[in-house]
């Protein structure tokens, strides 16, 4: 009996290829769109995963999964999506700190809810696949899961997914983490797929991010690090460390966002050398492979779309937050972030940046 797969089907090109390359190989596939914006729709004003063309992104889906000849289901997780991504996404910025929602989203809502959701509607699967590019091998010591990257390294999206668990990597699959883009937008080209030239989706909504804050406007200072006020801005909850643009203050050297203070409404700026650290605190940590001992010399991302690191895990303190070196001083670094640990290809896990440290 063939092994039933449960795919998450956005619509877009990489979702619709993996369907084909399941089905190439033998599983019998259902397809399911999350339902997770319950606000009003407006065709195409957004290119996010969250946003107003919802409804656009549900018909495309559909379509596709009729040319593809597959069941289609629409999941309602809505509820779950407003409690455990949009509150987190509000309670982090209007905290000072710059939240990862898609990383939130994938612990919780596309591994999570989304299961439950189609448990709840009677849909049996064994796998659960998406159009992520990553790639899952078992450890030949242990058996279990590893994370690794995808193939591509313009298009590796290990870093989204470190806080999965290995019991939902164990149900998982990734057909697409040994292809290029290129290679994928071919083979949807050459089934004759509509999507094959789609544009990718940028980011998890497609709109200005204030407008999910619900946050009144607010003057507050900008200053630099001598406490001189430099300007004026409408909300700390506007700015995030390491951003230069749309300041709109001067100074003898480039300026870029140091730290934002809250209980101040304050915006603290200051010269690139003021912007870098020789290190960071993280907590709310996650494993999937073994925790990495002192000393160990490892690879991290700091952020989704930046280049691998040199680090060194240097050990947790006495409060459990673990410590890791940068080899060379990074600017950027943005308190409520993930910072992603990588032995080679295999992802280690990461945890959420706290401080950066000298």
């Amino acid at each position: 009996m063939a092994k039933r797969v449960l795919l998450g089907l956005s619509g877009g090109v990489d979702s619709a290829v993996s369907a084909l390359m399941l089905q190439e190989r033998g599983y019998e596939v259902t397809a399911a769109r999350m339902s997770v914006y319950a606000g009003p729709d407006a065709p195409g004003l957004t290119a996010g995963c969250y946003g107003r063309s919802a409804g656009e992104d549900t018909a495309s889906a559909e379509a596709l999964a009729r040319r593809l000849n597959i069941p289609f289901h629409v999941l309602d997780c809505a509820e779950a999506y407003e409690e455990l991504v949009l509150g987190y996404f509000r309670r982090e910025y209007l905290a000072g700190r710059t939240p990862n929602p898609c990383v939130r989203c994938n612990q919780t809502i596309k591994f999570g809810a989304l299961w439950r959701a189609a448990e709840a509607a009677g849909i049996a699967f064994d796998f659960f696949a998406t159009g992520h590019y990553a790639r899952i091998e078992r450890s030949a010591e242990t058996g279990r899961p590893l994370l690794k990257r995808g193939l591509d390294p313009r298009k590796d999206q290990s870093y989204f997914l470190y806080r999965l668990s290995r019991e939902q990597l164990a149900r998982t699959l990734f057909p697409l983490g040994e292809l290029t883009k290129d290679e994928v937008r071919r083979r949807a080209a050459a089934y004759g797929l509509a999507v094959h030239d789609r544009p990718d989706s940028q980011d998890f909504y497609g709109g200005d991010y204030v407008e999910l804050l619900g946050a009144a406007d607010r003057e507050g200072a900008i200053v630099d690090t001598a406490g001189r006020v430099l300007g004026r801005h409408q909300g700390f909850w506007r700015y995030t460390p390491g951003q230069r643009r749309g300041l709109g203050v001067a100074g003898g050297v480039p300026l870029y966002v140091l730290r934002v203070i809250p209980e101040r409404n304050e915006v603290v700026v200051g010269a690139a050398e003021e912007n870098a650290s020789s290190g960071c605190l993280l907590d709310d940590l996650s494993f999937l492979a073994p925790e990495p001992a002192p000393g160990t010399n490892l690879r991290a991302r700091l952020r989704s779309s930046q280049p691998l690191q040199d680090v060194t895990a240097a050990g947790r303190d006495g409060s459990g937050r673990l410590r890791v070196n940068f080899w060379k001083k990074l600017s950027g670094l943005a308190p409520g972030q993930s910072l992603v640990l990588y032995q080679d290809d295999v992802v280690v896990g990461g945890g959420i940046i706290l401080e950066g440290v000298e």
